[in-house]
C-alpha cells in the first residue's frame, strides 16, 4: 500500500498515528506530497480531488479521506482497540468532533496565510474562532471519557491539538493573558500523549 501525505496535514498525521499504533506501518510506503503544488500529478491520478491523505491499495484502488482510511486499516486487524466495537459510535463521534476542530483551525490558517489582510473576512474568522473555543471548552469538561485504552478518539484529538499548536497556538491560551493556558486538562493530557513514539515519529512541520 502507498500513503500520500503531507507533513503539515493533521488528517495525514491521524492516519500515520493509526498505522503506527496498529503496527501496520511496515506494510505501507509513505510518499510526501504538497497538495498545494502544481507538481502533484501522481496524487491526482489516484485522487481527482488532489487531497491528502490518500491510501492506494495493492489492487490500485484509492481510499480517501482520513476517516475512510482509518476504517479500512482497522478492518485489516484481527483485533483492534483503536475502533473497538463496544465504543464504536463514541469513537467516531470524537473523531467527527476533533476533525471539525481541525477544519475550523485550517480555515483560519488558510484565510490568514493566503489572503491579504484587507481581503480577509473578520466575520468568518470570528465564527471559526468561536467554533474552536466552544469545542475546546466541551472537550475540557469531558476529557475523562478518554481515560481508557488508546483509540482513534485519542489519535484524532492529538492530531487536532498539534495542528492548533502549529497554526493557531494563541487559541490554546487565555485571550486576556496569553501566558496562561486556557485548557489545562487538555494540555496536560496532550503533553503526556505527545511523548509516545508514534507522536514523535509523525510531528507536524512545514515542508
Amino acid at each position: 500500500m502507498k500513503l500520500y501525505y503531507s507533513t503539515t496535514s493533521p488528517y495525514s498525521r491521524k492516519v500515520r498515528l493509526f498505522t503506527r499504533e496498529s503496527k501496520l506501518d511496515s506494510q505501507i510506503e509513505e510518499i510526501i506530497v504538497n497538495p498545494f503544488s502544481d507538481d502533484k500529478d501522481e496524487l491526482v491520478q489516484v485522487n481527482p480531488l488532489g487531497k491528502i491523505p490518500t491510501l492506494v491499495l495493492a489492487n490500485g484502488k484509492a481510499l480517501y479521506d482520513s476517516p475512510v482510511i482509518c476504517a479500512y486499516l482497522n478492518s485489516l486487524l484481527d483485533h483492534s482497540n483503536l475502533i473497538p466495537t463496544t465504543q464504536y459510535l463514541d469513537v467516531l463521534r470524537w473523531q467527527a468532533m476533533t476533525d471539525g476542530l481541525t477544519d475550523a483551525t485550517y480555515n483560519i490558517a488558510i484565510e490568514r496565510r493566503t489572503r491579504p489582510k484587507e481581503e480577509q473576512s473578520p466575520k468568518w474568522i470570528s465564527n471559526w474562532s468561536t467554533e474552536i473555543q466552544r469545542t475546546l471548552e466541551h472537550i475540557e469538561t469531558r476529557l475523562e471519557e478518554l481515560d481508557s485504552d488508546i483509540t482513534l478518539a485519542h489519535l484524532s484529538l492529538a492530531s487536532a491539538v498539534s495542528y492548533l499548536e502549529l497554526r493557531l497556538p494563541e487559541a490554546l491560551y487565555k485571550s486576556e493573558n496569553p501566558k496562561v493556558i486556557a485548557y489545562p486538562k487538555i494540555m496536560s493530557w496532550y503533553e503526556n500523549f505527545k511523548t509516545r513514539p508514534s507522536m514523535l515519529d509523525t510531528q507536524l512541520h512545514d515542508l
